[in-house]
């Protein structure tokens, strides 16, 4: 049976349907979501909810000439099926396929990437003024989720948009989620405006009258009159009359809607999914000569019922079973994901400390902060999709006496640099920073890779930085960071953690103290001093294996601290060994392996250092870590090679100085 997917293979093709055949492109394209996702997994949730917006969008405008930016852009994938993109469609998310955000140089019609929230109506605005200082006549539209509407970039980009340009597209994709429920006063701002019934009657009776209207007509008429049809007061959301075209005698009502105070045009709430109604309110935000913001109510979900039941799982899901919604129970014997380690840890550690509360910026499950939710809720915040918020909130509580414990994704946690120095760190104040997804998230690619965070809090004066080896010492880690005067950033990755055994009382773990794991044997020969960070223990006890299998007398030591430096542990091994191996699941350029470099240089130790980690460069996306760990060299068999090739080196200059 053909499909009508099958006939689009770019927006014109779509500019071409009728509106019933644009109605089963919509079903075609919710099946080809479920189905591809089901094997890939990915953003399910947030693009079954655009289907219909997105139709609209590429029916009434002309891309990639017209601009379209997308907040997150994890809700780009039906974008990406009718731009040219179709037949690579089932390789999203996994190695040389697709991306799961928009990515500039995957297409002309991605003219924006972006991974983190709040950043689409600052580029967009950009691309506002780009456009209007050369006098060209495209189109610019920003997709924003209510969500973007809890960060702080986002209101600064509204604060500007009116002063800035007379050419404005926004589109409020409101679906009240961003990852978990969105919370908040903005939240509960457009709930009450969707959900007043005198609202809820002019939105009914300006949708009737847009049906009504030719669409040559639909501009002139809307201009004069239809944007005070749907103003809201900004506290209570009271409407002071009922008729879509009565008011205060000013043409108008005595409050209006934030975006209205703004300078923006605004319209709606209107049904996301309805696509006569999204085209026709398209056309005349087109030539609209005001900023303008258009309010669409979307259902997360929908056409999928596992995810309409379950919209937070589904919001980022792994592969699954397309009939039931289930996704494939892990393997016996599968160790605890390293944030759930980090949730019951948090529940305990505050069950016995009255000081320690949790935070996070709207990741509560993927944090592991949901079962501190449960388990203490007076005891849990979350903030929103706010991290610059959420750390000066937390030093706030910090200054009154708390240990507030911060639970932000290693990326996210880039966002807040200046407020971690400023706030905390110059503050000298005793916040606690769990940073997971410290290293590398595979599927989603670099806008969420961890691989900054040593470099960024290396410089910084009066915080301490710590990396576990396993879930027992992430434990001991966190009890460690709350009997601590400074700021502690904790750094761990995504996925299983070791299967280690927690034992019952942590253990208080001395400040920038190593853990020797082994010391060298005294068999004489060449000596290997290695130091893995982290959880790179398991390619460091690879390559002492081989190292000894050639040889070799090798050490192995556990940094637990890269700030501060356990300088008497390595510069005693530094000068009892011929080569030093450091392992960092980070970029070298200003990681630990930097600072050992730096340390030895200070001391005049000349001993040669192999460092294993991260290039300088941007790490693509992939379905493995295991796979961009082989082809970037972080691999037992890469750092072996290294102190070979160092060996070499070495006895080469023996030999030459000999000769001289």
């Amino acid at each position: 049976m053909s499909r009508y997917l099958d006939m689009v293979d770019s927006p014109e093709h779509v500019r071409k349907l009728t509106l019933e055949q644009l109605g089963h492109l919509a079903e075609d394209i919710r099946t080809e979501l479920i189905t591809v996702l089901s094997k890939n997994g990915g953003h399910l949730g947030p693009n079954l909810g655009v289907v219909e917006l997105t139709l609209a969008l590429h029916r009434v405008f002309e891309s990639p000439k017209d601009k379209f930016v997308w907040d997150v852009s994890h809700q780009c994938y039906v974008h990406k099926l009718l731009t040219g993109r179709k037949a690579r469609f089932h390789t999203i998310r996994t190695t040389g396929g697709l991306n799961g955000f928009a990515l500039r140089s995957e297409s002309e019609h991605d003219c924006y990437g972006a991974g983190h929230a709040g950043t689409a109506l600052s580029a967009a605005l950009g691309m506002c003024a780009a456009r209007d200082q050369r006098k060209s006549d495209e189109h610019v539209v920003c997709i924003f989720g209510d969500a973007a509407l809890t960060n702080g970039i986002s209101f600064e980009a509204l604060n500007n948009i009116a002063h800035t340009t007379k050419r404005f597209i926004g589109i409020l994709n409101d679906n009240e989620w961003s990852i978990a429920k969105n919370v908040g006063a903005i939240s509960s701002y457009l709930n009450k405006l969707i959900r007043s019934p005198r609202y809820s009657q002019l939105q009914k009776d300006f949708e009737r009258w847009l049906r009504r209207v030719p669409r040559g007509e639909l501009a002139i008429k809307l201009g004069h009159k239809a944007e005070e049809a749907v103003k809201a007061a900004v506290s209570g959301v009271v409407l002071e009359q009922a008729h879509p075209y009565g008011g205060d005698g000013r043409g108008g009502y005595g409050s209006s809607l934030i975006f209205e105070e703004l300078g923006l045009r605004y319209l709606g709430p209107i049904d996301g999914h309805d696509l006569p109604l999204l085209i026709e309110s398209l056309e005349y935000a087109k030539v609209c000569e005001v900023p303008v913001v258009l309010h669409v109510i979307t259902q997360k979900g929908k056409g999928y019922e596992a995810a309409l039941k379950h919209p937070e799982k589904f919001h980022g899901v792994g592969p699954y079973d397309i009939h039931t919604g289930d996704t494939p129970p892990s393997k016996p014997g599968t160790p605890p994901n390293w944030q759930d380690v980090f949730g019951a840890a948090a529940v305990r550690l505050c069950q016995r400390d009255t000081t320690l509360v949790g935070i996070t910026a709207a990741m509560p499950t993927g944090t592991g902060l949901k079962a501190l939710e449960k388990a203490l809720p007076d005891r849990y915040y979350d903030v929103g999709i706010a991290e610059e918020h959420a750390v000066i909130f937390a030093a706030g509580m910090a200054t009154m006496g708390f240990h507030p414990v911060v639970a932000i994704y290693s990326t996210f946690l880039q966002r807040a640099y200046d407020c971690i120095i400023h706030d905390v760190a110059l503050q000298d104040l005793p916040v606690i920073f769990c940073m997971d997804r410290a290293g590398l998230s595979a599927n989603d690619g670099p806008t969420h890779h961890g691989l900054f965070d040593i470099a960024y809090l290396r410089c910084v004066p009066n915080v301490i930085g710590m990396a576990p080896k396993d879930e027992d010492e992430l434990v001991d880690m966190m009890f460690t960071a709350t009997h601590q005067p400074h700021a502690s950033f904790i750094r761990y990755p995504r996925g299983p953690a070791e299967g280690v055994p927690i034992k019952e009382q942590p253990k208080l773990l001395e400040v920038g103290q190593a853990e020797v794991l082994r010391s060298f044997a005294g068999k004489g020969g060449r000596k290997a001093a290695l130091f893995p960070l982290g959880n790179m223990q398991a390619i460091a006890r690879q390559t002492a294996e081989r190292l000894e299998a050639e040889g070799w007398d090798v050490a192995l030591i556990n940094p637990r601290f890269f700030k501060p430096l356990d300088e008497a542990t390595h510069t005693f091994f530094a000068r009892a060994a011929d080569v030093v191996v450091t392992f960092e699941d980070h970029v070298l350029p200003g990681g630990y392996g930097s600072s050992v470099l730096e340390l030895l240089s200070n001391r005049g130790i000349a001993t040669p250092v192999v460092r294993i980690g991260w290039p300088d460069q941007f790490i693509e996306h992939a379905s493995s870590v295991d796979y961009l760990r082989q082809k970037y060299g972080l691999t037992a068999e890469a750092a072996v090679r290294q102190v070979r090739a160092i060996q070499a080196s070495a006895g080469t200059a023996s030999r030459l100085a000999a000769v001289a």
